[in-house]
């Protein structure tokens, strides 16, 4: 595949918070990256001047790449000689230092919670809302800027209610999600805490979903989102799945759909990554599965590289009007993949200039 548009070369790209889950993810999903090439690491001070490979307790199933092993990790601070940097830092500190890369030139591409409501900061899932990279206009960065992936249990059910939303409009939802492990990053949830249970608790994790869903299913009018006036009430469980975020989701749509509406839309579901060809985009990002055991974690996460949207289980609802199941990879789509995808997109729409 050519380089990206607009330029002769891979673009340099860094990632902070390279050493933990998700920052992991990153490091191996750009190797071999057609557009991008990993420039730098960087974490915490503490580990400032290690090798990567050195510092790093790699739990990802592929073999941490030797180029990356051989990095000397960086302070997550500018300067860093990268246009484009993935932030896979935690809340409690990447405000000030995704600002800071903003404000050095940089287009970072957080994976973070911190900017995600921001009024001036796109909250984006590619297929879903790419118009809303218009509001990088409106932020007060001379070149760089800040786009946002929503947290990892929001992007799966967006996927899923965007078609229905876009066709037969959303009013109400209700969501039970199971989440896995790995979603709580590392050390994790401890194993006699996860093992023979299930925790019906993720700080912070309801908010999250209710919030993000609103601003994505919004509409850009001007430099601000006005929200979708979608009521979701979510109740979000951790269990011990290693990976893939299961939802068990009923909605209330404001027209009347049938059944094969519903799945002809899922079916038909495209987006600017798919008419694109991204890199990362899945050829189709929502896959209904007729199996009636189906979507499964350890079966369907890694559907189109784990970039797909799995449904299935479509029915009628008592309390509301249809029910389903929809599962995503809460590392890839959810976090690392989706971020990829998200800067593939902003780099293809020419917001991040050579």
């Amino acid at each position: 595949m050519a380089p990206a548009p607009g330029f002769d070369e891979p673009i340099p790209v860094a990632v902070l918070g390279a050493t933990g889950t998700v920052g992991q993810r990153f490091v191996a999903l750009l190797a071999g990256h057609p557009w991008f090439e990993l420039a730098a690491v960087a974490a915490s001070p503490r580990n400032a001047g290690r090798p990567y490979g050195e510092a790093v307790h790699w739990v990802q199933t592929t073999t941490l790449p030797e180029r990356a092993a051989a990095m000397t990790l960086v302070e997550a601070a500018p300067p860093i000689d990268a246009p484009l940097v993935f932030s896979a830092l935690g809340a409690e500190i990447a405000d000030q230092i995704e600002t800071a890369f903003a404000e050095a030139g940089a287009l970072v591409v957080s994976n973070a919670s911190s900017h995600r409501m921001d009024p001036d900061v796109p909250l984006v899932v590619p297929e879903v809302n790419a118009d809303h990279l218009g509001l990088l206009a409106a932020q007060p960065f001379e070149r760089g800027g800040i786009v946002t992936n929503p947290n990892c249990s929001t992007i799966g059910l967006v996927l899923a209610l965007a078609p229905l939303h876009r066709s037969f409009g959303v009013t109400r939802a209700h969501v039970v999600t199971l989440q896995a492990l790995s979603g709580a990053g590392m050390p994790g949830v401890a194993s006699l805490e996860a093992l023979d249970n299930l925790i019906p608790f993720i700080r912070g994790e309801e908010e999250k979903l209710a919030a993000e869903t609103r601003k994505l299913l919004g509409t850009l009018q001007g430099e601000r989102v006005a929200e979708a006036q979608v009521v979701v009430s979510p109740q979000c469980n951790r269990v011990a799945v290693l990976d893939g975020h299961t939802e068990c989701v009923s909605v209330e749509l404001e027209r009347s759909a049938t059944r094969e509406e519903l799945l002809a839309v899922w079916e038909g579901f495209r987006g600017p990554p798919q008419e694109l060809d991204l890199p990362s985009a899945p050829a189709r990002p929502t896959r209904y599965l007729a199996d009636p055991a189906a979507p499964q974690p350890r079966l369907h996460r890694d559907l189109d590289r784990g970039m797909a949207c799995a449904i299935g289980r479509l029915a009628p609802c008592a309390a509301l009007q249809w029910k389903f199941v929809c599962l995503s990879h809460n590392t890839l789509r959810g976090a690392a993949g989706g971020a990829l995808l998200l800067a593939e997109l902003a780099v293809a729409r020419g917001h991040l200039r050579p």
